[in-house]
Order: structure tokens, then sequence, then C-alpha cells
């Protein structure tokens, strides 16, 4: 296919390089400016790839388990799984960490698979406390663990570069289900060891 013919969920790549013109006009500027001449073609390109998430499915990234564990049945933790993200309300960037644990029942999945459940979601619009959920549901899906937690921690940049302008402030948002919700000692445990981990 023509990268010029490229069209998703029914909008050619033509209107949507007009669509960042318009933009461009309605912010005072002028597309045809030398500077600007590509300008359309490389937010477009942008957006295919932030935006990527819509065509993935996370559920497919956990079909593959492992039940060949040697009885390993202790708390499974992947932290400072970095991400980038856009929020829902102004298409601005969030980006943070997210730290995962899984209480294992029998099934475990490959690490890099956590992670690009992570991704999956995030490079969709984002509100954080739904991609938490999101993460968790997964994960309980596709592996019926016993328990799950998922913490995610990010700032927001539709609130640094506008709005309250307030820099240094980060967003933690949590979903635990299972044992991780009914068990203060599993909870107590993965908290403790995503702190270890810390930012860097």
């Amino acid at each position: 296919m023509n990268e010029s013919d490229d069209a998703r969920h029914g909008v050619s790549r033509a209107q949507a390089e007009d669509a960042v013109r318009t933009l461009l006009r309605w912010a005072g500027e002028d597309p045809q400016r030398e500077g600007l001449l590509d300008t359309p073609k490389r937010v477009v390109k942008a957006y295919g790839e932030w935006f990527s998430g819509y065509a993935l499915d996370p559920d497919e990234y956990l079909a593959r388990t492992f039940e060949e564990v040697a009885g390993y049945d202790e708390m499974i933790v992947l932290r400072d799984i970095e991400f980038e993200s856009h929020c829902e309300h102004h298409m601005a960037p969030i980006i943070g960490r997210v730290h995962v644990g899984y209480l294992p029942d029998g099934k475990v999945v490959g690490i890099s698979k956590l992670a690009r459940v992570v991704e999956a979601y995030a490079k969709r619009f984002q509100v954080q406390e739904k991609m938490t959920a999101q993460i968790a549901g997964c994960i309980r899906r596709a592996l019926a663990p016993l328990g799950v937690g998922v913490v995610v921690d990010a700032s927001h940049e539709c609130m640094t570069t506008r709005g309250v302008h307030k820099r240094g402030v980060s967003m933690v948002t949590s979903t635990m289900l299972g044992s991780f919700r009914e068990d203060a000692r599993t909870r107590a445990e993965f908290l403790r060891f995503i702190e270890t981990g810390g930012r860097r």
C-alpha cells in the first residue's frame, strides 16, 4: 500500500495531514512556510507511533503461559516499566513508570510480555486511573493469579505546561486485585518490593 493511501479508521493520511495544517493556521502559522511544509507528514507519522496501541490486543501478549516453574508460587514483580502516553482530555503527554506484581496460581508469563501489555495500553489516549485498571484486568484475565497489583507513577504535561503550570508533580494510582486487595501482608510485600526500585 502506498504511504499516501494509508487509511486508518476511515480517515486517509491526506485528511489527517490536512487536519494538522488546519491547526497550524488556527495557531497563527502559515503551513506553506518552508519550515512547516513537512510538519503535517511528520505529525501524522508520530501519531501512528504514539497511538499504535489501538491496533494491539494486550490479551494476546499473555496468551502463551508457562506452567513448568518447579512449584514456584511466590510473588513476581516487574518494576520501573517506563511508558509514554497521552491524556485524552488535552492530548498532552503522560510520562512515567509502571510497577506490576502478581501471585501465580500455577501459570507464569515471560516478563517482556508484561512490559508489552503496559505499552499496548499506554499507546492510546488515556486516563491514568483507567490505564492502571486495564493493565491489572488484563493480567487477571490471562493468568488467573491469586492476586495482582499495579502501581503507576506519572507526570502529566497537561498540568505542567498549561493550566496551573505545576512542575515536579507526579500522580500515583494503584489497582489491587485478589490477595493484593484482601491480604494486607501481600499488599505490603508488593509495595515494599517496588519501593526498593525508586526513581533512578
